[in-house]
Parts: structure tokens; sequence; C-alpha cells
């Protein structure tokens, strides 16, 4: 497996500090709002490199985080006359029901920030008592910037560029405009904890290297996140962690792309904020999965509607056709024809670069595009009856169908049961439309008995009522299938 490495910035062969066991620590949330699309991205992402890996026959220790304390949190907080606990605890839990329903694997470890202020308190005595750190009389502490000189290596930065563009606050202690704080003293109504310094609370940074290196160990496998943390937040976390440790942190850094909506960054300000929420009022869970997996983790992805229907159409495809070859695999009889060795072979070539896309730097795209390619193909044998009936065809399509199934466990995608799915999405339509089901199906029995009575204007009158309630009908050797378009 190849992984592009942040730090190096080139794809490298992976290799885990202990053969087999791979440590992976994912930056999460910083609790004080519900999850939008781009948390969605970064929690897709590492999962299927989870599962990916997993399936590999890694052991894999995965760990992330929530920041539970925080300046958003406190402000929040106060806006809404709460505690920083309470605000939380309700997004905390809102993020996990909202992985839940993308099926996102909850990680073996789930830490809190404040759960290791005395883990943070250690960390950043080691930092003092070797000089890279300071404390101010105020009770503040900082990271001495220029203590390290590897700085601004993860994210490519100059280090007296970084300072031409800073300026001190009046009052600020720091040293340097580049230092940044490992502890806050406490201000009035904040969350706070007792300190070597005196009342205070810990900085953003220090959490998530001192939270790592207490549940891995040092140096960390893979450490993974969004684009956007790369600088300050994994630059700060970087220095201050090889600082104190003496030795590398982090074998490898994997950062994915930003979420933009309709080519424009996603904010508040500009109104085209999307929630996860908001997503599942319009599609299936797994539709948004799906989507999230069309591009290159390291792409920037490009949220538009027509591309939610887009991908919820290929979805559906890829269901209906693991429907249509178990439906065949069910019947016998009939003549068969042997199956030409070059349609095994493509299969198997198909099969082995769906695998291969994944150990390409996790490139689910590449590897749907795979399975769309093996479908076709499957499909190639569904048309020819002989091919169909013979042996080799019916091992072939049990193969690939074992192998779309496999992968989509990996994916976390179009791996459930194909009729089940196809009626969940027919109902998520029909409700959103409010089309009436009981109504859809008493017409639908109406128009098959005046079909077996064979008043076909009667069923033809039908089947146009149905479609201007938009529901099309599929007439088939099976029976009547119908749908909502």
């Amino acid at each position: 497996m190849r992984i592009h490495n942040s730090e190096t910035r080139r794809k490298e062969t992976f290799q885990p500090r202990e053969e087999g066991r791979v440590a992976l620590y994912v930056c999460g949330v910083t609790a004080y709002d519900v999850c939008h699309i781009g948390h969605a991205r970064a929690a897709v992402v590492f999962d299927v490199l989870v599962r990916h890996l997993r399936a590999e026959g890694y052991s894999v220790v995965f760990v992330r985080n929530f920041t539970d304390v925080d300046d958003k949190i406190i402000n929040r907080a106060a806006e809404e006359n709460r505690s920083s606990e309470e605000v939380a605890e309700q997004y905390i839990r809102a993020f996990s029901e909202d992985m839940d329903r993308l099926d996102v694997l909850r990680a073996d470890y789930e830490p809190r920030a404040t759960e290791h202020i005395q883990d943070m308190q250690d960390l950043i005595r080691r930092l003092l008592d070797t000089g890279h750190a300071y404390a101010t009389p105020e009770g503040n502490v900082y990271f001495r910037v220029r203590s390290f000189p590897d700085y601004g290596t993860l994210s490519g930065r100059d280090v007296e560029e970084l300072k031409a563009g800073i300026r001190i606050d009046p009052g600020e202690e720091k040293e340097d405009p580049l230092d940044f704080a490992l502890w806050k003293r406490a201000k009035s109504g904040e969350p706070s904890w007792e300190s070597p310094w005196g009342e205070g609370r810990p900085g953003w940074h220090i959490e998530c290297s001192a939270m790592s290196q207490k549940l891995l160990g040092l140096p960390l496998d893979i450490h993974g996140g969004g684009q956007d943390l790369i600088f300050p937040h994994h630059e700060n976390e970087r220095a201050q962690s090889m600082a104190a440790s003496g030795g590398p942190f982090a074998r490898f850094w994997m950062h994915n792309g930003y979420v933009q909506v309709e080519s424009e960054k996603m904010s508040k300000s500009l109104g085209n904020f999307v929630t996860v929420q908001d997503v599942f009022q319009e599609h299936p869970p797994e539709v948004l999965r799906f989507f999230l997996l069309g591009k290159h983790y390291r792409s920037p992805l490009d949220f538009t509607w027509p591309a939610m229907r887009d991908a919820e159409k290929a979805l559906k495809r890829i269901y209906q056709a693991r429907g249509n070859m178990s439906a065949a695999l069910e019947q016998s009889g009939g003549k068969d024809a042997p199956l030409p060795e070059e349609i095994t072979k493509e299969a198997d070539q198909l099969m082995q670069e769906s695998r291969d896309h994944l150990d390409d730097d996790l490139n689910t795209a590449g590897c749907t595009g795979s399975i769309f390619s093996l479908i076709r193909l499957g499909n190639r044998i569904l048309e020819n009856k002989g091919w169909r009936k013979s042996r080799q065809g019916r091992e072939l399509l049990e193969s690939i169908l074992t192998h779309i199934r496999s992968t989509g466990e990996v994916l976390g995608a179009f791996h459930n049961d194909p009729g089940t799915f196809l009626d969940q999405l027919r109902r998520f339509k029909a409700e959103r439309l409010g089309i009436d089901l009981e109504e859809v199906q008493r017409l639908m029995d109406e128009r098959r008995e005046a079909r077996q009575n064979k008043d076909f204007s009667r069923a033809d009158t039908l089947r146009d009522q149905l479609a201007e309630m938009g529901v099309t009908l599929q007439d088939g050797p099976q029976g009547t299938d119908w749908d909502i378009e």
C-alpha cells in the first residue's frame, strides 16, 4: 500500500512501526455546532482507511478525539446561557448520531480534551524543562517556535514570512509573535483547572499531542485530518511533540481536501453552509457517503444538489445490478454456452484493479470506477442466455457479486441487501414528496387485476394515474416493479 505523505509531499510505501499493527490518530470535531459536509468527508475518508487496513489484515488501533473545551464552545455557552459542558455534550452526541447514520465506525478510543488535562500538563512541563516553552507572570505558557528549527516543514511555510504576517496585540506577553499558547490563564466564567502556573485551561494544539502519545505511543503510524488543519494546528502539534520527545511524531500525515459548495468556499456568511442533516432531508445517508467517495480524498470536492442526485442514481444502479445478478443465479435450466476465456480474464483484471486503486493512496474514485466496469461485464453475461446458464458463467457472476459486496464493505457503501435498500429509497422519496404509499399499492393491485382480466385500457389508465403521482412502473417476467423518479 502506498500513501501520500503530506510531510514529504510524495507517495510512500506504507510500513507501520510494528509489523501488522497500525496506530492511527485523526483529529475530531470541536463540539460547538452540528456537523457540516466537510466534517462528514473527513470522517468517511478515514473510516474507509480503517476498513481497508483491517481488510488487508492489519490490527488497527484508531483514535479520534473530541475538543470539548475551546473558545467557540465557551462563546456558544455564553450566548445560550448554558455551561460549556452542556454545549459540548449536545454536539458530541449529535456528531455520533450523524456518523452512525453515515455508517462511520466508532473509533477504538474517542477521548475528550477535558479527560486528559493532567497528561497535557505533564507534556507542558517537559517542554518547559527543555527550554522549548516559557511561562509568563500572568499564568500563560507559550511554545518557543524558534527553539524548534524544523518548524514549517509540514506546511511548507517559512518562519520569517510567517512572522511578517503576525502582530502582537497590546498587553501580550509573547517573546515572539510566532509563539503559541500551551496553557491559558483563567478568565472569569470560563472552565478552568488548577496547574503549576495557576488556574487556566489548555491551548488547542497541546490536547492532540498529549492524547495521541498517551493512547498510542510514538511515533504514530498515521496522523490524519482535514487539509484546513495542516496549519497551524498540525504544524504546532508536530513541533511541540517532537520537541518534547526528541524523536519523530508521525510516520505518515494524511489530509483530505476541502468541500466546496457550488465552487465556492462553504461559509455561513455566504449562506451556503450545508449540514449533514440538511442532506439527510433530501437523500438517504448512504447516498451522501457514496457522493463523498466519488473523488480522490486529496482533491477538492464540489457539492451541488444535482451532483447528489447523480450519486443517488449511480448508487441505485449498483444495487439494481446486484439484485439482477442474484436473481439470475436463483434461476436454473435452459441451454448453456461456453463462456469465452477473455470474459473471465477481464473480470479478474477488474477485480484486481479495484483492489489496486485502494492500495494506491486510497483511490476510492478509481475503485468505484472499476466496480461499474465490472457491473457492465456482469450485464453482458446476463444478456447472453447461454453464458448466464453455463456453469462458468454462474461461477463468474457469483465471484463478481462477492467482490462487489466485499468492496462495498470496505467503502461502507452498496454492501447492504439490494431489495432492502431499493425499498427504503422508494419509501424515502415517497415521504419527501408526500406520496401515499397505500394509495400506490391500491392502484398497483387494481392494475394487476385489470391486466389479468385483459382490460388493458384500464391498466393503461392506472399506469398514467400512477405516473402523475411520480410513480413509474416496469413490467417484467417476475411481475411489476415500481419506482419514484
